[in-house]
C-alpha cells in the first residue's frame, strides 16, 4: 500500500479515536519515522497512561512491536495505528523489563494473534510486580487495567536474534537496573533500552539499584548505537546515555550529601529534591522521585552501615 494512502487512513483512525475516547485518555500520539528511518515508529500514550512510548519495526512482510503500553485501550490504539501507517500486520512484540507499562498489554496483543516474549528472567519477576502494581493502580483505573496476569512467553535467558516480519532484531538480556533484569532491543543503530533511559521525564529509581544501572548504561554504550528510543520522552542520539548517567550521578550525590543513615526522613527528602528540581528544572514525573528517593537512601544507608 502507498505510505501516503496508509497516512489518510491513520488520520481517520485517529478522529474517531479522539471523538470516542474518555478525555483522560485523549493526547496519544504517533512518530511514523524516527531520525529519518521511515523503517521506526513510535507510539506516546496520553498522560494517562504515563506518557510511555512504544515502538515498531518495520519489516518487508510485517512488524515487531517493542513493549506493550501500560493501559489495555492504549495496547489496542498502538498497534491499531502502527497497522494502519505500515498497511502491515504485527507479528512478534517484545518486554523490555518487568513493569506494567510494559508488560500489561501483553494479552491484547496476544488475541490478536501477535507473540509476545521477554527473557526468562524479565518473565520471572512479572507475577510478582503485577500483583503489586495490581494493588496500587488497579482500582484507580479500572476497568482499563489487566486483571489476568499477562505474562510474556520466554525467548530464553540468554541473548539471541528474533525474527518476524522480515526483520531480526537482537535482543540482548542484561541484569539489574530500574527493574532486576533487562532486555535490551538492537536493530541497524536502533537501541531501544526500555526505561533505563529517560528523556525530558524523571528515571524510575524504585528498585535502589543505581550502582548496577550505571554499568548498564555502559553496557549500552558498548553497543554504539546512533539513535536512542527511551522508555520515557523523546528519541535522540547517544547522548541520551550519556545524560542518563548524569542523571543517576547526580541523585547519589544529592542522597550522599545528606550522609543517609537510619530511616529515610522528611526533612532529608525536601533537601534532597528540592535540590534534584532545581538541577533538573521542567523534567516531568517529579512524583517518581517520592518512590525514587527512599530507595536510593536505603542503598546508601546499607552500604555505610558496618
Amino acid at each position: 500500500m502507498h505510505r501516503s494512502a496508509v497516512v489518510l487512513g491513520l488520520l481517520a483512525v485517529l478522529s474517531v479515536g479522539c471523538a470516542s475516547s474518555p478525555p483522560r485518555l485523549k493526547g496519544a500520539q504517533v512518530t511514523l519515522a524516527s531520525h529519518a528511518d521511515a523503517r521506526v515508529g513510535t507510539y506516546v500514550s496520553s498522560p494517562w497512561g504515563f506518557s510511555t512510548s512504544s515502538y515498531w519495526i518495520e519489516g518487508p512482510t510485517g512488524l515487531i512491536l517493542v513493549d506493550t503500553q501500560f493501559l489495555p485501550s492504549a495496547a489496542e490504539e498502538f498497534v491499531t495505528w502502527a497497522e494502519a501507517v505500515t498497511g502491515k500486520k504485527a507479528e512478534l512484540a517484545i518486554v523490555l523489563h518487568a513493569n506494567p507499562d510494559k508488560f500489561n498489554g501483553t494479552d491484547v496483543l496476544r488475541k490478536r494473534g501477535i507473540r509476545v516474549v521477554t527473557s526468562e528472567q524479565v518473565r520471572a519477576a512479572i507475577p510478582a510486580i503485577h500483583e503489586k502494581r495490581t494493588r496500587a493502580f488497579g482500582a484507580r483505573y479500572a476497568p482499563d487495567y489487566p486483571t489476568a496476569l499477562p505474562l510474556p512467553d520466554s525467548f530464553g535467558s540468554q541473548t539471541a536474534e528474533l525474527s518476524a516480519g522480515g526483520v531480526t532484531v537482537k535482543a540482548h538480556v542484561l541484569g539489574a537496573g530500574c527493574s532486576e533484569a533487562h532486555v535490551v532491543v538492537e536493530f541497524d543503530g536502533h537501541v531501544f533500552p526500555g526505561d533505563l533511559v529517560a528523556n525530558d521525564a524523571h528515571s524510575w529509581l524504585e528498585m535502589g539499584r543505581t550502582e548496577a544501572w550505571l554499568e548498564r548504561l555502559e553496557e549500552l554504550k558498548a553497543l554504539h548505537p546512533k539513535w536512542v528510543h527511551p522508555g520515557r520522552g523523546p528519541s535522540g542520539d547517544a547522548g541520551l546515555l550519556a545524560g542518563e548517567r548524569q542523571y543517576l550521578e547526580r541523585v547519589i550525590a544529592e542522597v550522599a550529601a545528606e550522609h543517609p543513615q537510619g530511616p529515610f526522613t522528611d526533612v532529608a527528602a525536601q533537601h534532597i529534591r528540592s535540590r534534584i528540581e532545581a538541577a533538573y528544572p521542567g523534567l516531568r514525573f517529579p512524583v517518581f522521585l517520592n518512590i525514587g528517593l527512599p530507595a536510593e537512601w536505603e542503598r546508601q544507608a546499607r552500604v555505610a552501615a558496618p
